[in-house]
């Protein structure tokens, strides 16, 4: 009967951190699967599928190199310890933040246009040569995979070095390429600025969580002050190793007991990038405003 417990106590750990990194897979699979579409479908259209295996060829590259940054980092790190491994963890986690708020950002402006410039640079490569399309494909993928790669080096640092994390990335972006692949031949339509939009929200909450995290292993470093100074500790009645306290922990890096700064630090990011993201575009407002925005021949279609 113990053992029984003890294996139900641990899954919502497993299942939490194979929800977080999971979201982040598919997240940033579909951008990526968006962009490689855009390109292949360009190419097909005007009848140049010569060209396919040149794009190929740099989607290739690309993963390689994102496979290994995110090896390299990671596993390199993994013999420190101690005090030198909070400070790894703190600063990755920081430099997470730093890539999802701009990712989530970025997109919420760039989506509409994006197609448009894929297609006009995939024109003007097509007329250099391979080399030129292989080079495009190479830098429009591995943009996205490198904000992946060192965005999972956060959340891994998170995990105490748990392969869970990794395995729900792998798991999102299987989900993304097969979305990918649907929509594609058609078969799956999904509304992007609604998708986007609530997986942005979400994201910024779980960055949220490993500010606070990073904030924490920083201060217990000792490079940021007040690692006593609680903001408060519920810890008594809010059990951690529950159920719940296993879901805040695992997607949010909730703590019963966070510092003054961890508390400030969450809610100033959250609310800020929160206002930030959810503003109404330019283009929303013209559609309020009754003027329709103008619209991208290639863009993939919403639902």
């Amino acid at each position: 009967m113990v053992t029984v417990l003890a294996s139900v106590s641990t899954a919502p750990s497993v299942a939490t951190q194979i929800f977080g990194s999971g979201l982040i897979g598919v997240r940033e699979g579909l951008e990526t699967g968006i962009v490689v579409m855009i390109l292949v479908a360009f190419l097909v259209k005007s009848d140049r599928r010569s060209a396919l295996k040149w794009v190929a060829g740099g989607v290739g590259a690309a993963v390689a190199m994102v496979v290994a940054i995110f090896l390299g980092i990671h596993y390199g790190t993994s013999t420190v310890s101690g005090m030198a491994a909070e400070l790894i963890a703190g600063l990755a986690s920081l430099v997470a933040v730093v890539i999802v708020t701009w990712m989530v950002l970025w997109m919420r402006t760039a989506a509409r246009s994006i197609s448009g410039e894929l297609r006009a640079g995939m024109e003007k490569a097509v007329a250099v040569g391979p080399f030129a399309v292989l080079a495009l494909s190479f830098f429009a993928v591995g943009r996205e995979g490198v904000e992946t790669a060192l965005l999972m080096v956060g959340y891994a640092e998170n995990a105490g070095g748990s392969s869970w994390p990794l395995i729900g990335l792998l798991l999102g972006i299987l989900i993304a390429a097969l979305l990918t692949v649907l929509m594609y031949f058609g078969a799956v339509r999904i509304n992007f600025a609604v998708f986007f939009k609530y997986t942005g929200v979400l994201l910024i909450v779980v960055a949220g969580g490993i500010l606070a995290y990073g904030i924490r292993a920083l201060q217990t470093a000792g490079w940021l002050p007040g690692s006593s100074t609680l903001a408060f500790d519920i810890s008594s009645w809010f059990d951690m190793s529950s159920w719940y306290g296993t879901v805040a922990q695992g997607i949010f890096n909730f703590r019963a007991d966070p510092t003054l700064f961890q508390a400030i630090a969450w809610l100033s990011y959250v609310v800020v990038v929160l206002v930030l993201f959810l503003r109404p575009t330019s283009a929303s407002r013209s559609a309020k405003a009754g003027t329709p925005p103008a619209a991208d021949p290639a863009a993939v279609p919403h639902s």
